[in-house]
């Protein structure tokens, strides 16, 4: 698996953007939407799947696509391609305050899981999948913990997280985060949910059912402000409702209604 070289800026502070520098027919592939500007020289085409394997046909593409739907994110991603002559360059915007976390999957061994919606965009090339929760009941209402995205190669992928991000390493130790704040970790650390606390801590404390246990050796990243943690704080004002925006719940429950 070889991905396309290709180089980056990041822009800015709480609401950050990316611009990636493309080579001559290099590409980029990103979330629909995530666009920000380009140059003239970018050519870009909304296609079904990551385009990491492009002779996987038809029927392989439909599955790919499936997957990211039970995640709640688009079954289309863009690919854009410098069509011109020399360097071009096509910037991503983060969706909501936060941070953007470059990450060079060569140097974590070719693999990083990171949450759901985390996923900004990759050098072209990054097979971009989903993993599930081994203990189906507890991810469930785990919410955001239940499903994760895998991505997969050697080059550049981007994730945005919301709020400020820290980065911890595991030394054998164990890490119990709230589930929306987990952004991504390694896959040489062992990730399960737990019940967190007594039932009054769960009815009355406001941190929520469960809690993502996180043990083994490698990084993690957490992030201090989930989208659904911000989306409850504005609905109130909006009249709407934020209720399990962000996590697997809310997203299953959509696909139900449709």
């Amino acid at each position: 698996m070889l991905s396309h070289e290709v180089e980056y800026q990041v822009f800015g502070d709480d609401l950050q953007f990316v611009e990636i520098e493309l080579d001559p027919t290099e590409s980029v592939v990103a979330e629909a939407g995530a666009m920000m500007y380009l140059d003239e020289g970018i050519t870009f085409d909304t296609k079904m799947g990551d385009g990491s394997e492009p002779d996987q046909g038809f029927m392989g593409k439909l599955k790919s696509a499936g997957k990211r739907a039970i995640t709640g994110e688009s079954v289309f991603m863009t690919h854009f391609t410098n069509a011109g002559m020399g360097k071009q360059k096509v910037a991503f915007a983060a969706p909501y305050p936060g941070k953007i976390v470059p990450v060079d999957l060569a140097e974590m061994g070719g693999r990083i899981i990171c949450q759901k919606d985390a996923f900004l965009c990759a050098a072209m090339g990054t097979k971009i999948g989903i993993v599930f929760n081994r203990k189906l009941g507890t991810g469930l209402f785990g919410g955001e913990g239940f499903i994760l995205q895998d991505l997969q190669g050697d080059g550049l992928a981007f994730l945005h997280a919301g709020g400020t991000i820290i980065e911890k390493r595991l030394t054998g130790e164990k890490l119990r985060v709230d589930t929306g704040c987990l952004v991504a970790f390694e896959p040489t650390v062992d990730y399960s949910i737990e019940r967190a606390g007594k039932l009054k801590s769960q009815v009355f404390g406001g941190e929520g059912l469960f809690l993502a246990t996180l043990t083994g050796h490698g990084r993690v990243w957490l992030q201090s402000l989930p989208f659904s943690r911000l989306a409850d704080r504005i609905a109130p004002i909006g009249g709407g409702s934020g209720q399990d925006e962000g996590s697997v719940i809310g997203g299953l429950s959509n696909l139900f209604e449709r």
